[in-house]
């Protein structure tokens, strides 16, 4: 496939040269340059060294205008390159025309390749496999209507069939009335036979479908209980047949679910499909288990409503999915989720995106895949703005702390909060407290990045709802959690809000894309446009002079044993692996930092331990050779490839090196 290179903004030639230019325009034209001037002014500011050194720096790119497109969805592939999936990319007409993209990005060359999209994976759920591969699954089977739009009652219907030997299908276009009004089913649907209980009775077969009403306005809306009836039935198969709705109405109808489900293969560069999804999501979360699968929750079903509970497992042995009826659970959509060390339990942070009422399953808690059980994680401030915040898991791993930061009120709400908590989840009875310094702004949409010197990049964020009022925010901090320290960086230039994605690249660099703004003014009259620029973040690390490097090391390592690598370019304090982000809608379940234990050359091995501060015993090793050892535990090292680093004793990272864990 043809790639091609992106272009460069050069926002600053010469700043020395601009500045005196524009301070001549002030002297002849007064104010009317003047804010021209502080601009330029900032911008030499910026491109000093010694800011860099202390703050890092931004640069924009722009791909070639055939491969910009909506980055909805972002994943750092072991080869280096950058999968950005859009679907449909929110855009109705790029849905009905079928136009479904994904761009392959090499962030080194900069080159960009098309990927055939098979379905509208926009808004689905992802997660790695051991083998490197992307699980993509979920997305949109159709556009949502606003209630304006919506001239035709229309809901789910529940369709019963109490005939024991037989099951029922009714075509696409079944004709059902009520009060006299007659209703039409979207699709097919097949009902299952009724069955006998323990007790003698029988309890009828179910199945939903969707109906829409043939005329329009309020007379057929249904609020209350109701029996339909199959207009072409006899009165006798009417008695057996029917079917209950309580919600056929002039409401808003959402966004609904696909059943679609593809391992993305990094090798040949291609979708390859899957079984598909028992339950239709749209906004799930997939998160993997410790057998290698992979658990998705939560969404909105092929009806617009959240999935209630049902979760299911994909099975990479087989590429299946099934339902697993024992870990009932119901989430939000979106909801932020994280393995913990033990491997069998997943915290749920209460951050999520999206749908579902006020009142159900926003409470913070340890999900236990093991029996079902839930344990309550109180002390969260803010709870009711845990929509739209952002989660992320302290560096490093061992220490078993998730932060939460700003978020905003449920659905459209212009409410946003500052909060910034924490919860060590290694005690008994984890609690949520201060993280000791709120964020500087009420925010929202926030994307947070945690970088190879165990700081964490929170970037972008807009204080309203989808940046209404112009209210993005050009304000990017790192967040030290040894210190406990929020650290000013440079401020990102472009405005990140809604459908934004940030990831740590393997040169330690941070890429910033996408943001789907409701409006452009701030009066909100004039429509947004998708943001298609890309923002590069290179952090104070990479001004600060040499940096160690990794020139050997074994492309295969294993959990609980040891392994050598060869370094050059200064001593070695440090080494992490961290693990490529898979990031959606502020949600990232897969990036981790996880401290190996280090020992030098003649040294003996220090045992792998969970508790390991990833610290050589004598404070640093010389350039040559290292000795870095895994921990064991499988929750806090899933398998898969990793990106390792070394760091010097003044924490600058080398360029990471891949390495496949198992």
């Amino acid at each position: 496939m043809t790639r091609r290179m992106p272009r460069r903004t050069r926002r600053l030639r010469n700043a020395a040269l601009i500045a005196a230019t524009v301070g001549g325009l002030v002297a002849a034209n007064g104010p009317v340059v003047t804010a021209v001037a502080a601009d330029v002014y900032t911008d030499f500011q910026r491109s000093r060294p010694e800011y860099k050194a202390q703050y890092g720096s931004w640069e924009t790119i722009e791909l070639p205008e055939e491969y910009r497109g909506q980055a909805v969805h972002a994943a750092l592939l072991y080869t280096g390159d950058v999968l950005l999936i859009a679907g449909s990319g929110n855009d109705a007409e790029n849905f009905e025309a079928g136009t479904f993209r994904t761009i392959l990005w090499d962030p080194v060359s900069g080159e960009a390749e098309e990927i055939p999209t098979p379905e509208d994976l926009f808004c689905s759920g992802h997660a790695y496999l051991p083998n490197g591969n992307l699980l993509v699954a979920g997305g949109t089977r159709d556009y949502e209507v606003l209630a304006d739009d919506v001239t035709h009652a229309a809901g789910v219907l529940t369709v019963k069939n109490e005939r024991l030997d037989e099951s029922v299908t009714l075509p696409a276009g079944t004709r059902f009335t009520a009060r006299g009004n007659a209703y039409t089913t979207a699709e097919e649907v097949t009902v299952p036979p009724a069955h006998l209980m323990a007790d003698g009775s029988s309890m009828a077969g179910e199945q939903e479908v969707w109906i829409e009403a043939e005329e329009e306005g309020e007379g057929p809306v249904v609020t209350g209980g109701q029996q339909f009836q199959v207009e072409e039935f006899s009165a006798e198969e009417r008695s057996t047949l029917y079917g209950q709705g309580d919600t056929i109405t002039l409401d808003k109808q959402n966004y609904t679910g696909l059943d679609a489900s593809y391992e993305y293969d990094v090798a040949s560069e291609s979708y390859r499909p899957t079984g598909r999804l028992t339950e239709s999501r749209w906004y799930p979360t997939l998160v993997g288990t410790g057998d290698g699968g992979v658990l998705a929750v939560s969404g909105l079903d092929e009806f617009g409503q959240v999935v209630d509970g049902d979760n299911e497992v994909y099975d990479p042995a087989t590429r299946t999915w099934a339902n697993r009826p024992e870990l009932e659970r119901y989430f939000p959509t979106y909801p932020a989720l994280f393995r913990l060390a033990d491997g069998h339990r997943l915290f749920y942070s209460g951050s999520n995106t999206g749908y579902g009422p006020a009142e159900a399953g926003r409470q913070p808690g340890i999900w236990d895949l093991a029996d079902n059980g839930w344990q309550d994680v109180e002390g969260l401030r803010d709870p009711e703005f845990n929509e739209t915040s952002t989660s992320f898991m302290l560096a490093p791993a061992q220490d078993q702390r998730v932060a939460i930061v700003g978020g905003g009120g449920v659905g459209d709400s212009e409410e946003s909060t500052a909060r910034f908590d924490v919860v060590d989840l290694s005690e008994a009875e984890p609690r949520y407290q201060p993280a000791g310094v709120d964020y500087p702004s009420p925010a929202r949409y926030i994307n947070a990045v945690t970088l190879p010197d165990d700081t964490t990049l929170l970037t972008g964020g807009s204080v309203g709802y989808r940046g209404n009022s112009q209210s993005d925010l050009h304000l990017t901090t790192r967040y030290d959690p040894h210190s406990g320290h929020l650290q000013d960086a440079a401020p990102n230039e472009v405005g990140r809000n809604y459908h934004a994605t940030a990831l740590l690249l393997p040169d330690g660099r941070v890429m910033t894309m996408g943001s789907d703004p409701l409006f452009s003014d701030e009066d909100n009259t004039i429509p947004g446009r998708f943001e298609t620029r890309i923002e590069i973040y290179s952090p104070p690390y990479l001004f600060a002079g040499e940096r160690p490097a990794i020139t050997d090391a074994p492309q295969e390592v294993t959990r609980g044993s040891g392994f050598t690598v060869a370094t050059e370019g200064g001593g070695v304090a440090e080494a992490r692996l961290l693990r490529p982000s898979a990031v959606t809608h502020q949600t990232d379940t897969e990036q981790r930092s996880i401290a190996l234990d280090v020992s030098c050359p003649g040294e003996e091995a220090p045992a792998p331990a969970a508790s390991g501060d990833g610290h050589c015993p004598d404070g640093c090793c010389g350039g040559g050779t290292v000795e870095l050892s895994v921990p064991e535990e499988e929750g806090l090292t899933p398998s898969g490839w990793y990106m390792l680093v070394v760091l010097d004793d003044h924490g600058v990272p080398s360029p990471a090196r891949w390495v496949h864990v198992g």
